[in-house]
């Protein structure tokens, strides 16, 4: 079963948004929260065991976009917006590791997160584990993040050339170094982004990046010519035609034109 969410359609912006359990889980541990007026998007993936990956996502998503959507002058502010993402971010780990510790059904549970904040001309980003943000410019498909996973490690310390080598050598591509609610503190990555017209931005977990190749979201972003409404409906479909074997969930947005002060 998939839910979703509809298409925005009031430029400068469009937003779709879709998360789905796959072909093979018996439920759906990730989830996505945007909220068009205020520019912001955050997609989770749950870890855990029982349904305390679920918990941890929902807690998650539901945190940082109140947090964010609450605050005032983010728009015109990159640094305050990068800063109170990242505190957004903190403040969802507080939360999920205090619950892990208090209920027993719910220790050890952690969540991956990526989050956008659109301001005028620019994208504040912060993101935590394995779930991505990439941006397609100009045909050309660019991860803005950078796993925080135990195979992209060993390969930034130069034991791989490249993490296809060392996953043929049987490196756990899933192991993750950091996650939302894992520790008391957390090291959040952060950075941000201008925005371009014909800009198009795809945050996802690794339901879909594991599932289909960059050149083929490449591919498919690049053909986006109808609505982002089906952009995402292709999307979900491709990762079930190669398996479906996690949850997943992805938010687009697409620049139509910049606005400015």
């Amino acid at each position: 079963m998939a839910r979703s969410g509809g298409v925005q359609d009031h430029p400068p912006l469009e937003y779709a948004w879709r998360t789905h359990t796959g072909l093979l889980r018996d439920r759906n541990e990730d989830a996505v929260a945007v909220l068009p007026e205020q520019g912001i998007m955050v997609v989770a993936d749950g870890i855990g065991g029982a349904n305390a990956g679920e918990v941890a996502s929902s807690m998650a998503t539901e945190i940082i976009s109140k947090r964010l959507g609450g605050q005032v002058g983010l728009r015109t502010n990159r640094k305050r917006a990068l800063m109170t993402a990242e505190a957004a971010v903190s403040e969802a780990n507080a939360a999920i590791f205090a619950r892990a510790r208090s209920e027993a059904r719910c220790a050890g549970m952690g969540t991956t997160v990526v989050v956008g904040c659109v301001g005028d001309g620019w994208m504040a980003y912060a993101h935590v584990g394995d779930s991505r943000l990439y941006q397609l410019r100009e045909n050309a498909l660019h991860q803005l993040t950078v796993d925080h996973s135990f195979i992209r490690d060993v390969v930034n310390k130069g034991f791989f050339p490249s993490v296809q080598e060392a996953r043929a050598y049987g490196i756990n591509e899933n192991i993750l170094t950091r996650a939302v609610g894992s520790a008391p503190q957390l090291a959040i990555s952060v950075n941000f982004t201008d925005l371009r017209p014909g800009d198009l931005y795809l945050m996802c977990t690794d339901g879909l990046s594991n599932m289909v190749s960059d050149d083929a979201l490449r591919s498919r972003l690049s053909t986006v010519e109808d609505t982002l409404d089906a952009a995402a409906n292709a999307l979900i479909r491709l990762a079930c035609e190669a398996g479906g074997v996690d949850n997943i969930t992805l938010a687009l947005m697409r620049v139509n034109r910049v606005e400015t002060g």
